[in-house]
């Protein structure tokens, strides 16, 4: 609607209300729009009051033409809630049909007024009219509104008095003295000027004004020398001052600040113009700027010297930076770089000082202490380039000197915490974990060698290597965190050195389960048992050469089922359970085989007894238990011939009647040095019962026809192998039962020496186990196992050999062993491999190729 043209009120049928609110609201209303800060004073408040009482006394006439923009009129069942008239065909928001703002009426001439005074006198009188007439309710309403004649007008000289006025507000503000106008009236003055098309005069008035202030305090911060900290806090006092001062101008200023700068999108918001002036004239200015950087980075040094700071004002003054855009290029790169050069010495200096799990402990130190001053001081941005410049220069840098200095010691030392922190650390840069792994995997191979290695160690070696893996196992679990690549080169590592030595290691690993397994182990519980076995697979596993364990294992176990040494037969079924499990069934079929070949015996003994029980005869006298056993399950054993006495000849003669009344067409071969015997012998001191084996008691029988015999005497009587009767001898004279004595007296069974029965012989428990003197493995026993092996293994390089040519009828040489590395379970060498092939060809397994004798063809 056009702001020319007067509003005048009349009704077709009646009017309900007319709203009669004065120019409060419009106050309340505009006392919104300032900023909460400290223009939004008391006096604002009070300001505020006393022009709403003003407006009321002096404008009390007025509110027919204040109604477009101050009141809320209802018609037509619908309210404006912009507290604005539209009128079709007209400008809305008080603006006439150009598109010109009406202004407001605070300060309209006196020749105005009677005509104001004349619309409000005809206003109350259809209000009275309305009154009187709205008695029926839902009546409609209707308001026809029409406009001004006259436009109105400001006064004369209004744009000089009011620029004055403000410009007086500002200075007041600069200078932080009392403003002597009420904030709510510069506001209005504010929004007229606006209003009239003076906002751009208005926004470079503000601009030169705030400009020339700006300018006159230049020289406060470039003028002299000063105290560095004395200037920081100078520069930060007076930005926080400067800032204050802007906040109270947007405020007087929010009318012009929402409505010219929105509309010019080039001119920058009354806030960004003095942060503008501010970074212009005073932070980019080069003295000022190297004043300020220098100060901070000052305080910061002083910070990570340990020294107390002030952080507030730090961080003050990096937001001020932050704020005018500059904290990157004037600040960041300047810090980085002292960062960097700080950091490069301290690392040098503290690698030289320290040992490494206190310089571990520097390190995390300086990084918490670099992110609490993220947290307090500096900017969010500055992050991962500070974090990356500290590990670089405290971690990266000295990454080999590190590991190289400390990690074997922590590793000897099982110093877990030192270890996590060293992960943690390492972790955070590049190659630091891959660094570490491989320095990881040489000390397990350094340290591994030298427990396998060492003849000397061999007693100890597989409980040395148990406690070597569970020590690493619990380093990779809790400091490496269970890093799959940790666990990888742990693997690698344990395989690698525990074959340096062949055989040696398979070998003592199935004598430490025959030690476990064997009655009287130190083991408490079944549990504590499994746990053993299960630890002793994991060795298992990384030996190549499973064959040779296999052959020790299966010649152990073959004497703890023959002697009934076994600690439990569900832990020998777990562990050849686990064999299976890991091999597969060809590897333990001998072994379930020895199992049966016990169980089998155990039902042909009961059904024994009951047939000599049914024989007539004296051959009941000696309770006779026989084992059967597959030659092709057990170990091979040498056959030895002795002169057995015929009260043992006698029962052996009628099982083997038995036996093969049963099983015709088999042989039974008889191991004496398999049997055991017990013996029941008179002494001076009472009746006892003797454990021995079959050659104790062929000796001791002996001294039932004589009670002194000579060394000669009983060789010739036994027929037992010289060694093996001298340590028999030595047993049942030298040990700790002497059931007989020996003369001359000494540990070793000499030739000549005289042997006599030891009547006087006593000891406190009736049944007496004398133990067998065991020759040591390490001679013929041990060569023998060894030699049955390498036997074993020609024959499945053989069998390899025939099987990859009958399927590829031609091959060359290398393709060949190639297959047979893949095949083969066990280690190999290529020059045993190539002495098995010409066996082959001499055998017209597989013959040479006439035109290249680097081919071999398969033979039919």
């Amino acid at each position: 609607m056009s702001a020319s043209k007067k509003y005048k009120y009349e009704t077709a049928t009646e009017i309900q209300q007319t709203d009669t609110e004065n120019f409060n609201n419009r106050f309340r209303k505009n006392a919104d729009y300032f900023s909460a800060g400290p223009s939004t004073s008391a006096a604002a408040t009070k300001g505020r009051t006393a022009l709403g009482q003003q407006n009321t006394n002096n404008n009390n006439n007025n509110t027919m033409q204040r109604s477009s923009s101050n009141s809320s009129i209802t018609a037509n069942n619908t309210t404006n809630s912009n507290n604005q008239f539209t009128q079709s065909g007209g400008a809305g928001n008080g603006s006439d049909a150009n598109g010109e703002r009406r202004s407001n009426f605070s300060m309209l001439e006196a020749s105005n007024v009677s005509e104001h005074r004349s619309s409000i006198t005809t206003s109350s009188h259809f209000n009275k009219m309305g009154s009187q007439n709205a008695t029926k309710p839902g009546d409609v309403k209707k308001i026809v509104i029409k406009n001004f004649k006259v436009k109105p007008t400001l006064p004369e000289n209004y744009s000089e008095s009011t620029c004055q006025k403000l410009e007086e507000a500002v200075v007041a503000i600069q200078l932080s003295k009392p403003i002597k106008y009420i904030l709510e009236e510069l506001y209005q003055a504010v929004e007229n000027m606006c209003s009239h098309k003076m906002d751009a005069q208005l926004y470079t008035k503000l601009k030169d004004l705030t400009e020339a202030h700006v300018k006159r305090n230049v020289e406060t911060f470039t003028g002299g020398s000063m105290d560095k900290l004395v200037f920081l806090k100078k520069i930060n006092n007076w930005w926080l001052s400067y800032c204050q001062q802007m906040i109270m101008m947007r405020s007087i200023f929010l009318y012009l600040d929402r409505t010219y700068v929105l509309q010019n999108p080039t001119v920058h918001s009354i806030w960004d113009m003095g942060l503008d002036l501010f970074r212009t004239h005073i932070a980019l200015n080069s003295l000022v700027q190297k004043r300020t950087v220098e100060g901070l980075l000052m305080l910061i040094e002083k910070e990570r010297n340990g020294d107390a700071v002030d952080r507030a004002l730090l961080k003050s003054l990096i937001r001020m930076l932050c704020d005018l855009q500059i904290y990157v290029s004037a600040f960041e790169d300047k810090f980085l770089v002292a960062t960097r050069q700080l950091y490069q010495a301290e690392g040098q200096r503290k690698m030289q000082e320290l040992d490494v799990p206190e310089y571990l402990q520097h390190v995390e130190k300086r990084l918490n202490e670099e992110n609490q001053r993220l947290l307090h001081y500096l900017d969010s941005s500055t992050k991962y380039p500070l974090i990356y410049t500290v590990e670089k220069e405290l971690i990266a840098e000295h990454l080999t000197q590190i590991l190289q200095k400390g990690l074997d010691t922590l590793l000897e030392e099982n110093r877990l915490s030192d270890l996590t922190l060293l992960y943690s650390l390492l972790n955070r840069v590049k190659n630091g974990t891959a660094e570490l792994c491989g320095n990881f995997n040489g000390y397990i191979k350094k340290k591994g060698r030298t427990i396998v290695i060492d003849p000397e160690k061999d007693k100890n070696m597989v409980q040395d290597l148990l406690d070597f893996k569970d020590k690493m196992d619990v380093i990779v679990r809790t400091c490496f965190e269970h890093n799959e690549k940790f666990t990888n080169s742990l693997r690698e590592a344990f395989e690698f050195f525990i074959n340096q030595r062949a055989n040696k290691p398979a070998e003592l690993i199935a004598k430490y389960v025959d030690m476990k397994l064997r009655a009287g182990n130190k083991e408490a519980t079944e549990e504590e048992l499994e746990q053993i076995l299960d630890k002793i697979m994991v060795l298992f596993r990384f030996i190549h050469g499973k064959d040779v364990f296999e052959a020790f294992y299966k010649k152990d176990l073959a004497k703890r089922l023959l002697v009934g040494k076994s600690a439990s037969v569900d832990a020998e079924k777990s562990m050849l359970s686990k064999l299976k499990q890991e091999c597969g069934g060809g590897f333990t079929s001998k072994l379930e085989g020895m199992f049966k070949d016990m169980e089998l015996s155990r039902d042909i003994n009961i059904a024994f007894k009951q047939y000599v029980v049914n024989m007539d005869g004296e051959v009941t006298s000696i309770d006779l238990t026989v084992n059967i056993l597959t030659m092709g399950y057990w170990p091979t054993y040498p056959l030895t011939e002795v002169n057995m006495p015929t009260q043992l000849v006698k029962p052996q003669q009628v099982f083997n009647k038995f036996y093969l009344a049963k099983h015709s067409g088999r042989k039974l071969q008889w191991q004496p040095t398999l049997g055991n015997c017990v013996l029941k012998a008179r002494f001076d001191g009472g009746p006892k019962e003797l454990l021995v084996s079959l050659f104790q008691a062929l000796v001791l029988l002996l001294f039932n026809e004589k009670d002194n015999l000579a060394f000669e005497e009983i060789l010739a009587a036994t027929n037992i192998e010289d060694g093996e009767l001298r340590r028999t001898l030595q047993s049942l004279a030298c040990g700790r039962a002497r059931v007989i004595t020996k003369e001359p007296k000494g540990r070793e069974v000499e030739d000549g020496d005289q042997f006599h029965y030891n009547n006087e012989f006593t000891n406190k428990l009736f049944r007496i186990k004398i133990n067998q003197i065991q020759m040591k493995e390490t001679t013929e026993e041990q060569k023998a196992t060894e030699e049955r092996v390498y036997q074993d293994r020609q024959y499945q390089i053989d069998a390899a050999i025939v099987r990859i040519m009958k399927m590829r009828k031609t091959l060359s040489h290398n393709l060949l062993i190639t297959e047979l590395f893949n095949q083969l379970t066990f280690p190999v060498k290529p020059a045993d491999l190539k002495k098995r092939i010409e066996s082959l060809i001499d055998r017209d397994y597989m013959e040479r190729d006439k035109d290249n004798q680097n081919q071999y063809n398969y033979v039919a």
